[in-house]
């Protein structure tokens, strides 16, 4: 598991990048067949490197194209099912909370381990922003929660949490609400839409708690070392 030390308002990331690159570059082509090895790997840096970003087929399809790979949707749905088999990526999908139903056509996909970024990328340009929504997706699925992505009208909460009991639970990730009312309006605003009872959660790297509308304001370090639940 990727190892998170938050120090002088920088977050460092350390994943097993050898284990990554033995499972990207080997264990995937021992265990299938994979013809077009070129747009199976293409698809891969993709969705590793937009790990967090709303993805949908159509819109991977035209990625591809531009490149002047073509595959078939029925192809590059099997290359998203390896790398979900594969334990490399999660697929996350959106939930409309009014209806109750998943909908289909945009999804996000987090990483099984954010070494697997690593193995791929030399630099340090990450969005820190996904890597905490991934830490968090991460801890969620640890403690055995279903999860999705929010569509609350216009708009959208990161995760939407259920348990076996179907307890919901909601839950807003961010770096940081105190840089200006912006962007706290922001991050509160999909949680104060929702009106029923079940807890509400904004979640950030290290900020001073506040209290606002009956929403839980926790710090992501403090949340996960004490192993707390989100109830």
């Amino acid at each position: 598991m990727v190892n998170v030390i938050f120090e002088n308002a920088k977050c460092f990331l350390f994943g097993k990048s050898g284990a990554g690159l033995y499972i990207l570059r080997t264990d995937i082509k021992r265990r299938v067949i994979i013809r077009n090895l070129s747009a199976f790997q293409k698809v891969q840096q993709y969705i590793i490197n937009n790990f967090g970003a709303t993805t949908s087929v159509t819109n991977l399809l035209a990625e591809l194209h531009k490149d002047g790979i073509k595959v078939k949707r029925d192809t590059l749905l099997r290359y998203l099912e390896i790398l979900k088999d594969s334990k490399i990526i999660y697929e996350c999908k959106r939930f409309d909370l009014k209806s109750k139903k998943s909908i289909a056509g945009e999804q996000k996909y987090y990483l099984a381990d954010l070494g697997f970024w690593f193995a791929m990328n030399t630099d340090n340009r990450i969005n820190y922003g996904s890597v905490l929504e991934n830490i968090v997706y991460k801890y969620a699925i640890s403690k055995g929660y279903s999860i999705s992505i929010g569509r609350i009208g216009k708009l959208e909460c990161d995760f939407i949490l259920r348990d076996k009991a179907m307890n919901y639970a909601y839950v807003q990730v961010a770096m940081t609400i105190m840089n200006d009312k912006i962007t706290e309006d922001r991050e509160y605003a999909p949680l104060e839409k929702i009106k029923d009872n079940y807890p509400k959660y904004v979640l950030t790297r290290s900020d001073l708690i506040q209290q606002r509308n009956g929403i839980k304001h926790v710090n992501i370090p403090q949340f996960m070392n004490e192993g707390c639940d989100f109830n």
